[in-house]
């Protein structure tokens, strides 16, 4: 009995470059679900599952999460019914040991299919995720450049005041580039060497960045 291909995109790009944006059209346009492990982290955390207390012993000694517990969230992730065609891959895998274990699960499925990765400089990056403001009620993410609310600092839907997240300041933006170039920068060129990987100039507008997406993908 053959077994059905899936297809399995896997976003490459720095933190800003506009991953989860882009992920999120192509779950409307190509009906594939998106899998972050900041999702996948907060679900097994927030229902209390067996990897979610595994991970949290780790988290609350200041300790990193192990790349077999994360495999592990993503491997049981992928094995719901949503994803019997395949996923979109948004923040994993997120190094070389990921890489390759992810390569393990979906080989019997044809494989990656293509990694797109969307090329922003580190100064965009920076403005970009230090410039976000978000509403703790509603969720509602406004920019101080891009996207102002009417009113400053005060959230459009509900009045109420916007606060920025402790890791998208500056200072901390920039550790976390050192961490992506650090962790996964590799993954650029084992996937090159694949023929997988496509640049995006992901500067563009975001509807130029989804036209994109979606020509090299069909």
């Amino acid at each position: 009995m053959s077994i059905q291909k899936r297809t399995y995109i896997v976003l490459l790009g720095v933190p800003g470059a506009g991953k989860g944006t882009q992920a999120k059209h192509l779950v409307k346009k190509l009906c594939l679900p998106q899998i972050s492990t900041g999702d996948l982290f907060r679900f097994n955390l927030g229902n209390d599952t067996e990897l979610g207390k595994l991970a949290k012993g780790y988290m609350d000694k200041g300790l990193l999460v192990p790349n077999e517990v994360t495999i592990k969230m993503v491997e049981d992730r992928l094995s719901d019914d949503d994803c019997q065609n395949g996923a979109i891959m948004d923040g994993f895998p997120r190094n070389l040991v990921q890489a390759k274990a992810f390569d393990d699960m979906v080989a019997p499925y044809g494989g990656v299919s293509a990694v797109p990765m969307l090329t922003i400089t580190d100064d965009e990056a920076v403005e970009r995720i230090s410039g976000r403001y978000s509403c703790s009620d509603c969720g509602a993410v406004y920019h101080t450049k891009f996207n102002r609310p009417q009113k400053p600092d005060t959230c459009d839907n509900d009045g109420l005041k916007l606060t920025q997240r402790a890791d998208d300041k500056p200072d901390v933006v920039k550790e976390r580039l050192y961490v992506y170039y650090k962790e996964t920068a590799p993954l650029i060129g084992y996937y090159f060497a694949k023929s997988l990987l496509s640049e995006i100039d992901g500067s563009q507008s975001i509807e130029e960045v989804q036209i994109g997406l979606i020509s090299l993908l069909s």
